[in-house]
C-alpha cells in the first residue's frame, strides 16, 4: 500500500517524502530529474534511514507510468511533478501545457484504470490572479492568471473538479501554496534552483554565499509598510505537514476539497531581507529596481479553513525559515553538486 509522490525529489516533494517516511508511510517516487538531482535520495536516507522506491520516469510518458502503477499497490497520490519557472512559461507556454496539464490528464486516466481514489494536488496561489483584496480565501474568484505557469495550475484544478464530478468515489485535495521558503533542519535537503533563482529566498542565500553580487528588489513604491511587495512566506516543513494533513482528510472521503497553505501573515521583501540578516548576522546588499509587470502589492492567505477542517496550521516563522535556508545553503554552497 504505497503513496505515489510525483516530483518527489524536488524541493517541496523531498521534504514531504521525508515527513511521509518519518510517519510510517510506504513511499514510491516518480521523477524525471529535469529539475532535481538523484543525490536527493541519499540525503533522504541520511535523514530517515529509509529509502523510498524510485522510478526515473516522465509523467507525460503514459506507458512508463502505467508500468509504475502495475508494480506498486497505490492507495494515494501526491502530485508535485511539473515545470515551474514563470519566466520560462512565458517563453514556452505550449511546453508548460503539454508537461503540466498533459501529465495530469495521464495521471487521472491511470487513477481511474487502477482504481486509485485519493489525490493531493500541488496547486498555487497564482490561480487567484491579481487579487483586489487580502487575505485571500478559498472562495475568492480564480482566473486572470498573470503567466502561463499559473494558468496550467488553474487548468489542472478545472480538470480535477470535472474528474470529481464524474467519479463520485474520488477524494481530491487541491492545496494552493503561497510562498515556500526554508529547508530541512538537518541542512541536508533544501531549495536548489537551476541557474539564477526565480524565488526570493534562494536569491538571498546565494548572495550570502557570494554566488551572486547583490539582490534585486523590484519596486519600492507599492502601498505597503515599506514600499516593497508583501507575500505570505511559509516554511517548507509546514508545507510538507500540510500534505500529510490533506492525506488524513482524504481518508474521511470528503470528495473534492480546496485549502490555502500559508501563514496568514504578510511579510514584505525588505522585512524578509532584514529577518535573514538578523537571524544569520549577515548583510545582504541589494539594489532597488523598477516594478515588474504582473507583480502585485500584497498577496497573503486566509488559512482558517485548513485549520478548521484539517487541524493544520503553520508553526514556523520567517526567522526560522531564514535560519534553515542559510543552514542549507552554507553547508551546500553549490546545492546538491559537490
Amino acid at each position: 500500500m504505497a503513496i505515489l509522490v510525483t516530483g518527489g525529489t524536488g524541493y517541496i516533494g523531498s521534504h514531504t517524502v521525508v515527513d511521509l517516511l518519518n510517519n510510517g508511510y510506504d513511499v514510491a517516487i516518480v521523477d524525471n530529474l529535469c529539475n532535481s538531482k538523484l543525490e536527493v535520495l541519499n540525503r533522504i536516507y541520511k535523514i530517515t534511514s529509509k529509502t523510498p522506491r524510485f522510478y526515473q520516469v516522465d509523467c507525460t510518458n503514459e506507458e512508463a507510468m502505467r508500468e509504475v502503477f502495475k508494480k506498486e499497490k497505490i492507495t494515494d497520490i501526491i502530485h508535485f511533478a511539473g515545470l515551474k519557472s514563470v519566466g520560462e512559461s512565458v517563453k514556452y507556454p505550449e511546453l508548460y501545457q503539454f508537461n503540466n496539464v498533459g501529465s495530469s490528464k495521464i495521471l487521472l486516466k491511470l487513477m481511474n484504470e487502477f482504481d486509485v481514489k485519493n489525490l493531493v494536488f500541488s496547486s498555487s496561489a497564482t490561480v487567484y490572479g491579481i487579487p483586489d483584496h487580502v487575505p485571500l480565501t478559498e472562495d475568492d474568484p480564480v482566473g486572470g492568471c498573470t503567466n502561463p505557469y499559473g494558468q496550467t495550475k488553474l487548468d489542472i484544478e478545472f480538470l480535477l473538479k470535472d474528474y470529481a464530478e464524474q467519479h463520485k468515489e474520488a477524494n481530491i485535495a487541491i492545496l494552493r501554496y503561497f510562498n515556500p521558503i526554508g529547508a530541512h533542519k538537518s541542512g541536508l535537503i533544501g531549495e536548489d534552483p537551476q541557474g539564477i533563482p526565480n524565488n526570493l529566498m534562494p536569491y538571498v542565500t546565494q548572495v550570502a554565499v557570494h554566488k551572486l553580487n547583490h539582490l534585486n528588489i523590484w519596486g519600492d513604491d507599492y502601498p505597503t509598510i515599506d514600499g516593497t511587495g508583501v507575500r505570505d512566506y511559509i516554511h517548507v516543513l509546514d508545507l510538507a505537514s500540510g500534505h500529510l494533513a490533506a492525506l488524513r482528510k482524504l481518508s474521511e472521503k470528503p470528495g473534492l476539497v480546496i485549502y490555502n497553505l500559508g501563514t496568514g501573515k504578510g511579510t514584505s521583501v525588505l522585512e524578509l531581507v532584514h529577518a535573514f540578516e538578523k537571524a544569520n548576522n549577515i548583510t545582504i546588499p541589494y539594489v532597488i529596481g523598477p516594478r515588474r509587470d504582473g507583480d502585485v502589492a500584497e498577496n497573503y492567505a486566509d488559512v482558517s479553513k485548513a485549520e478548521r477542517e484539517m487541524g493544520w496550521k503553520a508553526i514556523f516563522n520567517v526567522e526560522d525559515a531564514c535560519r534553515d535556508s542559510w543552514n542549507w545553503q552554507s553547508h551546500n554552497p553549490c546545492g546538491y553538486d559537490e
